[in-house]
């Protein structure tokens, strides 16, 4: 195993009430495979030069890992799965047993993303159009110059972030109140998962 595995990771998997084997033998394939070791975001994240290469997801219907940079990933198993319609980087494993996790399947990937990392290699960015925005959020500009003008200050990612978040709501008063909610951390200038 690494040197650096976080005993914040060891107080994670003590509370974890689903997908403890699977967690335990993805921790030590990872660490074994020299990577450092961080709790990030709530999960268990691992990094090589300080940099992130994949970060342990538990789900209802299975455990994954996902890959930060997965989409540079070669995928000769067929494997990888997005992470989601508005993911464009992330790809992820999806485990349901930990018999399932092959040690090395998983050093493949993990051997891949590091190598992208020390490459430097990035995703190239997508040209999509900004997503429509809902009418509650113009409703709210033209009432709230100052959320406008908070918004716009955001950085573009940041705004479609709210944006889908916003949108993601089936009834106009659930629209209007993510609005209101998101409103002090827009005017603070931080995006949806910032802390």
């Amino acid at each position: 195993m690494s040197n650096n595995p976080d005993s914040r990771v060891d107080a994670y998997l003590a509370r974890a009430d689903t997908w403890q084997d699977e967690i335990q033998k993805l921790r030590a394939i990872l660490l074994g495979l020299g990577l450092d070791e961080s709790l990030k975001w709530g999960k268990p994240c691992y990094q090589s030069d300080g940099r992130n290469i994949a970060i342990i997801q538990p789900f209802k219907a299975h455990c994954a890992l996902m890959f930060f940079k997965g989409a540079l990933l070669e995928d000769s198993h067929g494997m990888l799965q997005s992470q989601g319609p508005n993911s464009r980087s992330a790809m992820r494993l999806e485990f349901t047993s930990a018999k399932a996790i092959k040690k090395n399947v998983v050093a493949q990937f993990v051997k891949q993303a590091v190598a992208v990392e020390r490459e430097g290699r990035r995703v190239a960015a997508e040209t999509r159009p900004a997503p429509d925005l809902p009418e509650e959020l113009t409703q709210a500009f033209a009432e709230d110059p100052e959320l406008r003008q908070a918004f716009k200050a955001l950085t573009p990612g940041r705004q479609r972030g709210y944006v889908l978040h916003f949108s993601g709501a089936k009834q106009a008063k659930t629209r209007a109140a993510r609005i209101a909610k998101c409103r002090p951390r827009i005017l603070a200038g931080m995006g949806m998962h910032d802390r």
